[in-house]
């Protein structure tokens, strides 16, 4: 059976300093064109503080130290601490992303492709636990969109497609557009991942995935 991975120890961090984190200009993402060893120091260390402490509480020296690279890199490649977190989840969220693209191709039946979204979700969840909690604790849901892979064009139309098409063949309910279709499987995964970890269940939601999905269905379903 698989197992949470952990998010670790409260790492000790330096006395905050607003003037440090201000010292220049955002500057537009590019987590991309970074070393990849340089990339993965990062979004570890982005993870193991920013789902640890409150997210004013981390300044970029904590970062940078915790990296183990110069506050110039940081920068250099996103500017600003909010640009960072935005990056880097753009970056995490953008794994799910392709996995829930590749899983969904080949599958015609709406209900077996919803199935895989879920699937997909929650495994990815109960591996990753701190990009949930990183998503929900330092990003406000005004800012969500500032995280690129919420505009990727292709998996919004991965997403939206299994609702859109559900709805066409009459299987899924049509007196609501597609997009609330969507708000509420995202509200309800969203909700039970997040108290999944406040509560530090220990069983994965995974081998959860049976009745979850029935619950989910029949919110949905035109029946």
């Amino acid at each position: 059976m698989a197992t949470r991975s952990t998010m670790g120890k409260r790492p000790v961090l330096s006395k905050p300093d607003a003037s440090v984190d201000q010292a220049s200009p955002p500057q537009a993402c590019d987590p991309g064109a970074m070393r990849a060893g340089t990339q993965a120091r990062l979004e570890k260390a982005v993870l193991q503080l920013f789902s640890t402490h409150d997210f004013h509480e981390v300044s970029l020296i904590d970062v940078a130290r915790a990296a183990n690279v110069s506050l110039q890199t940081i920068y250099k490649y996103f500017g600003s601490k909010e640009a960072l977190v935005y990056g880097m989840l753009d970056v995490m969220l953008g794994r799910l992303a392709e996995r829930m693209i590749d899983h969904l191709q080949g599958i015609d039946d709406v209900r077996e492709r919803l199935r895989k979204t879920l699937w997909v979700t929650l495994d990815y969840m109960d591996k990753h636990p701190a990009v949930m909690l990183l998503l929900f604790t330092a990003v406000p849901v005004s800012r969500h969109r500032n995280i690129g892979i919420y505009e990727s064009p292709e998996l919004m139309t991965a997403f939206l497609g299994v609702f859109k098409d559900g709805q066409s063949r009459g299987v899924l309910n049509n007196q609501v557009s597609s997009k609330i279709l969507l708000d509420i499987f995202m509200g309800i995964i969203g909700r039970v991942v997040l108290m999944h970890i406040v509560r530090k269940e220990r069983r994965l939601l995974i081998d959860q995935f049976d009745v979850l999905f029935n619950i989910i269905w029949r919110a949905m379903s035109a029946d």
